[in-house]
């Protein structure tokens, strides 16, 4: 896989590991075809897995290397790394305050006040929180191909499959309450899987930011590890504890963040 992505230019290799974070979201949310609803400590579990995998490789595939690339600029070290954190959880902070949506599980939208459709409010919600996993796969393949020695396709790919496979909870997570509003398997998956088309946008568009402007690069990495942080602190841990299963949540994030890790260990 390593030897076949390696023959692309990096915004191609970002376009192709999105487009598999997708692909594992649509077959999420295919499981509204299987059943009409999943059990909810289950699904608790796989939210807190999701949570997992994204503070793992928050650190492990963003923050780490964008720390060790701040070497490269006149600053001190730990600067780049911090301000990228902390604007790229405020400006997914931004964003929740002004664009419309509206949190599955919820009655209440958050942002500008809209007449937009109850279905609409909730993809947004879920497309929302996707753009920063698009966006670090993205800066992930950029900084492989811009030579940082941390920074390696093999890292890059494991960052994809890392998020791909918590993408699958995701698309369960959104498809199921569609589902369970009386709305049909095929237009349950439809809004399911549309989440997730953001990722293969924000990938492209991370790729060739950081090819263009190599000195950003640290800050673009862990501006994204800020907004994944972000989305699991505000979104998936209270979602899992929503329904009391909070043991069974905690382990399924020591869990993902177990498998993140090991991912990106071996193979990046």
């Amino acid at each position: 896989m390593i030897t076949f992505l390696s023959q692309f230019p990096p915004v191609i290799q970002a376009l192709f590991g999105t487009l598999f974070t997708w692909a594992m979201t649509a077959l999420g949310a295919a499981g509204v075809f299987l059943k009409k609803d999943v059990d909810r400590r289950l699904l608790d579990v796989m939210l807190g897995f999701a949570g997992g995998v994204m503070i793992a490789a928050s650190f492990w595939s963003l923050l780490a290397p964008a720390i060790d690339m701040s070497a490269e600029l006149p600053l001190p070290v730990w600067l780049p790394a911090a301000v990228g954190f902390l604007l790229g959880g405020g400006f997914l902070r931004l964003l929740d305050r002004i664009l419309p949506h509206l949190h599955v599980g919820e009655d209440q939208p958050e942002g500008l006040k809209t007449t937009w459709r109850r279905i609409t409010l909730l993809v947004l919600a879920i497309t929302l929180h996707n753009f920063p996993e698009g966006l670090a796969v993205g800066v992930a393949f950029g900084a492989a191909a811009a030579g940082i020695p941390s920074a390696t396709i093999a890292g890059a790919l494991a960052l994809a499959l890392g998020i791909g496979i918590q993408n699958f909870p995701e698309g369960l997570a959104v498809a199921m309450p569609l589902r369970t509003t009386k709305m049909s398997p095929p237009r349950s998956f439809w809004f399911g899987q549309l989440s997730g088309l953001v990722e293969p946008i924000a990938g492209v568009l991370g790729a060739a930011a950081v090819l263009l402007f190599r000195p950003i690069l640290p800050f673009a990495m862990a501006f994204a590890a800020g907004a994944m942080i972000f989305v699991v602190v505000e979104d998936l841990v209270p979602e899992s504890h929503a329904e009391g299963n909070v043991d069974l949540a905690t382990m399924g994030v020591m869990l993902g963040f177990a498998v993140m890790m090991i991912l990106d260990v071996a193979l990046g």
